[in-house]
């Protein structure tokens, strides 16, 4: 191999070094670039996402009145695609989501999972009146807390919309349900 060529392979190599390695950096400052405020509110997001998205689920599966069955698959459709637009932003900043719900959300569903007929509908309407009041409380915050990652925000703004829906709806639901 003449000189040159020995220069070009070493400089081929090294630029390929450059590049990974640039490519290792990008990846990391995404990571460091989201707070640890971001990524809590994100886990928290996704476990309570996928949350809805399994006791929307059952209340098809178990429940009698028509309101519960139609509020369970909505839960199911609009959080099961918020929970597709959260992971794709995960996925872009390099976060982990959790791959199932938290203790909470387990115990919430254990409990309702053991119910049947209208206790069943009234029970899964509570826990949708009270897990959309907290969901909307900590949603306003997430999207007024300064320094947010803008992606994050985007999502957090757009989702609250969606989680303000279901609240009044399992408001409403719950005061036909309890008839």
């Amino acid at each position: 191999m003449s000189r040159t060529q020995s220069l070009m392979v070493m400089a081929l190599g090294a630029a390929s070094l450059l590049v990974g390695t640039s490519a290792r950096a990008d990846k990391t400052s995404a990571t460091e670039k989201t707070s640890v405020a971001d990524r809590t509110f994100v886990e928290k997001a996704a476990s309570g996402g996928m949350a809805e998205v399994k006791m929307g689920k059952l209340a098809v599966d178990k429940g009698t009145s028509p309101t519960v069955k139609q509020f369970g698959q909505k839960m199911v459709d609009d959080h099961g695609k918020a929970n597709d637009e959260l992971k794709s932003i995960a996925s872009k900043k390099n976060l982990t989501l959790p791959t199932e719900v938290d203790s909470k959300h387990q115990a919430a569903y254990d409990k309702l999972a053991k119910l049947s007929g209208s206790d069943f509908d009234k029970a899964y309407i509570d826990a949708m009146v009270k897990d959309h009041d907290e969901d909307v409380k900590e949603f306003k915050k997430a999207t007024s807390t300064a320094g947010m990652d803008a992606d994050l925000k985007a999502w957090a703004e757009k989702t609250l919309g969606v989680i303000q829906e279901h609240d009044h709806l399992a408001h409403q639901d719950k005061d036909s349900v309890k008839k």
